[in-house]
């Protein structure tokens, strides 16, 4: 994904050499500071509380880069194709645009034209309800297979 498209207007964090190691060490101490307030100490030593929201967002972003993998911060109001609904998903274009048709994601077509944007809040419910789905099929073939009962 280029700096058009999805992530136009995000800021997108590739863990370094060394960093998921400190960010471990981070995640630790974040994680056993349970309900403590964030702060930011600024060089000249002021200190800034964070809101429980932000300090959310960094435990989650230290958990993903101690794990070595990158972080994209992206508003969830952004407003997607198709196209980029689909590389998100891991889906093609056009099974995206059956799922628009049907009315499983929410979208908006542009005024005077028949191209459409999906709200990046909209595709992650669907993303939470499709594989809420899979987890529900996944414990139910489980249970299944441990009755013995062929299917």
């Amino acid at each position: 994904m280029g700096r058009s498209g999805i992530l136009a207007g995000a800021e997108q964090v590739e863990p370094a050499r060394g960093e998921p190691e400190s960010a471990t060490v981070a995640q630790a101490a974040v994680a056993s500071a349970h309900g403590a307030e964030a702060v930011l100490r600024r060089p000249d030593g002021t200190i800034v509380p964070l809101p429980p929201a932000l300090t959310r967002l960094v435990a989650a972003s230290l958990r993903e880069l101690s794990a070595g993998h990158a972080v994209t911060v992206l508003p969830s109001e952004s407003m997607l194709t198709p196209a980029e609904v689909g590389e998100l998903l891991g889906l093609s274009r056009p099974f995206v645009s059956r799922l628009l048709d049907a009315g499983e994601i929410p979208s908006e077509r542009l005024p005077r034209s028949r191209h459409r944007r999906v709200r990046l809040s909209d595709v992650l419910v669907f993303h939470a309800r499709r594989e809420s789905r899979r987890q529900g099929r996944r414990i139910v073939a489980e249970a299944v297979a441990e009755a013995g009962i062929p299917y």
